[in-house]
């Protein structure tokens, strides 16, 4: 069973859009998407398969044969991962001839790393305060355990 992706826009009141790809999906208030925002990063970063492509590519620029060569899954599966994370600026491609070589482009997971920071702050701090009840809970539990055993003798 193939899967049609469905967009909706502000422009055509709700309706269905069948059959778009990424690259024509529309933004709130119906604007075709020009360059590389946020939400086509993450979508590029949702698939495994994309995201080893640009672990490949870490290690520098490489021909489009060798890193389809490098996955167990067909070329053209291939292309069109590289074709998606193009399109996002993830990668950057270079013709030499019949050839076509990509690397790394760093620029978009700059801004994806910037939006994370604000939940990763969260986070760290939710996890601080969290660590900090956690060991104050500690240690009450703790005094109440030593003041069972050794009760304060009357005088």
């Amino acid at each position: 069973m193939r899967h049609r992706l469905v967009t909706y826009s502000a422009r055509n009141s709700g309706r269905k859009t069948p059959g778009a790809s990424a690259a024509t999906k529309l933004r709130p208030g119906g604007r075709p998407s020009g360059g590389a925002t946020p939400d086509l990063a993450f979508n590029a970063l949702s698939d495994p398969t994309r995201r080893a492509v640009l672990d490949l590519l870490r290690g520098g620029m490489r021909p489009a044969g060798e890193i389809a060569g490098s996955f167990t899954v067909s070329r053209p599966a291939i292309s069109k991962h590289l074709g998606i994370l193009r399109r996002a600026h993830l990668v950057e491609e270079r013709r030499e001839g019949r050839h076509r070589l990509y690397q790394l482009n760093p620029e978009p997971l700059k801004a994806v790393d910037s939006w994370l920071e604000q939940y990763r702050t969260f986070w760290t701090a939710s996890l601080n305060n969290l660590k900090a009840f956690v060991e104050a809970e500690y240690e009450k539990e703790l005094n109440e355990a030593v003041k069972k055993q050794h009760p304060k003798k009357e005088k």
